[in-house]
């Protein structure tokens, strides 16, 4: 039997098959005859849409066209479209000691799209700049089992859940990402994460997938799967201080690149960030990231540090630093053309720009500018970027092979409604 199958189907289904016949009832409200029951919990959905588009400059014009080592805002010195998103969900609360159920509805269309893919689902569906992708469709169940916070339970189309910066541009302070959230943490699954909290201080993550960004069958680069265990730490030092830790391990290599081994080399994913907010208007945060792959014998270590101080209620200035070791060149690649990277996962030969082992220095600054527009508009942000990128270890991997460094500067913008 398909082992990936076997083990996900266990994770997907344990929350449900387990359930007493008065929690089946309690979650089950769509199900319920009583309309007001219904009523009420369709008046918990709600639709939100977000449009996300910039341009990020690079003086020196490189050949190919791509600031290297930049996923979202690769092609140099030209406007895009990076995401125009709709979200249809029913979230749930966590504080309510009570079964509940939710689900989360998310596509998305711009150029971003071409990192998010899963195989077998979208990756084959366009082959422009601008692609679709199902960001999100997943259940949300919540268990008052074991504590009284209960268990929360996510099952379906998933984004992954480490790092510090993710997808959706309104929760990071950058248009760009940082190298340690492009190259060494995980971007989509199909699976099941569960997060236990323990209580008011500790929450404990676990789960199960296919893989980064794999599915099920010939939509699979191997046949095992991958797992998440992980915690948090909240409300430390009087509140001020958060903390979490989430590591990985399963094969994520291909069968095409390694042969039937791939099935046994493990790659261990680990990430270990802290928030902490010195008063109303700084805050700062430090990321701690180590991979390791056995398949291709590389090693990726690095340290990424944020500051925001809040200038008035609506500008912030911020700041990422970042040092950024790929020990064999395997990791910090670009890539030439619009299904280059999903090719990659499923283990293609495809056009991309390499480097040899570099130590990257990465320097940003910028400010994000987010007035209250009111008038139906959820969020409106503009966030011009200086960024400095370097090799310190003298290799010369930017700008089509011609430079130990790149600088570049750009803005995007965000609308949501």
């Amino acid at each position: 039997m398909y082992k990936k199958t076997g083990c996900l189907a266990l994770f997907l289904v344990a929350g449900c098959l387990l359930l007493p016949p008065e929690g089946l009832a309690q979650v089950a409200v769509f199900g319920k005859s009583d309309k007001s029951g219904m009523g009420e919990w369709l008046s918990g959905v709600t639709l939100v849409g977000q449009i996300e588009g910039g341009i990020m400059a690079n003086p020196a014009r490189p050949d190919n066209g791509i600031n290297f080592g930049n996923f979202l805002a690769d092609h140099a010195n030209q406007v895009q479209l990076n995401q125009l998103e709709f979200t249809l969900a029913r979230a749930i609360d966590p504080s309510k000691n009570a079964y509940q159920i939710g689900f989360t509805l998310e596509g998305l269309y711009g150029s971003d799209a071409r990192y998010y893919h899963l195989l077998g689902i979208s990756d084959r569906a366009i082959s422009d700049r601008y692609q679709l992708i199902p960001a999100q469709a997943h259940i949300d169940v919540h268990l008052p089992w074991l504590t009284s916070g209960g268990l929360d339970m996510q099952a379906g189309i998933l984004q992954a859940p480490m790092g510090v910066e993710t997808l959706d541009p309104t929760t990071r302070p950058f248009y760009t990402l940082a190298y340690t959230s492009e190259y060494s943490v995980p971007f989509q699954h199909v699976g099941a994460m569960f997060k236990w909290h323990v209580n008011t201080t500790v929450d404990v993550t676990f789960g199960v997938d296919t893989g980064n960004q794999t599915t099920f069958g010939n939509s699979d680069n191997n046949h095992e799967a991958a797992g998440y265990f992980g915690f948090n730490l909240n409300g430390l030092a009087g509140g001020k201080l958060n903390i979490i830790e989430l590591s990985r391990v399963g094969p994520e290599n291909a069968i095409a690149v390694l042969g039937a081994r791939a099935d046994s080399q493990m790659r261990y994913w680990n990430d270990i960030n802290a928030a902490y907010q010195v008063n109303d208007k700084l805050s700062v945060t430090g990321e701690f990231n180590y991979l390791h792959d056995d398949g291709i014998r590389a090693d990726t270590y690095s340290f990424v540090s944020f500051l925001s101080y809040k200038v008035t209620p609506s500008l912030t200035f911020n700041y990422r630093g970042e040092i950024y070791r790929d020990n064999t060149g395997q990791f910090v690649v670009s890539f030439l053309s619009n299904t280059a990277y999903m090719g990659a996962i499923a283990g293609a030969t495809v056009p991309a720009e390499f480097a040899p082992p570099t130590t990257y220095g990465a320097l940003s600054l910028g400010v994000t500018y987010k007035p209250d527009l009111g008038h139906g508009v959820r969020v409106f942000e503009l966030r011009p970027e200086i960024r400095f990128d370097r090799s310190l270890n003298g290799t010369t991997p930017f700008n089509d092979g011609r430079n130990t460094g790149m600088f570049t500067f750009g803005m995007d913008g965000v609308l949501g409604f």
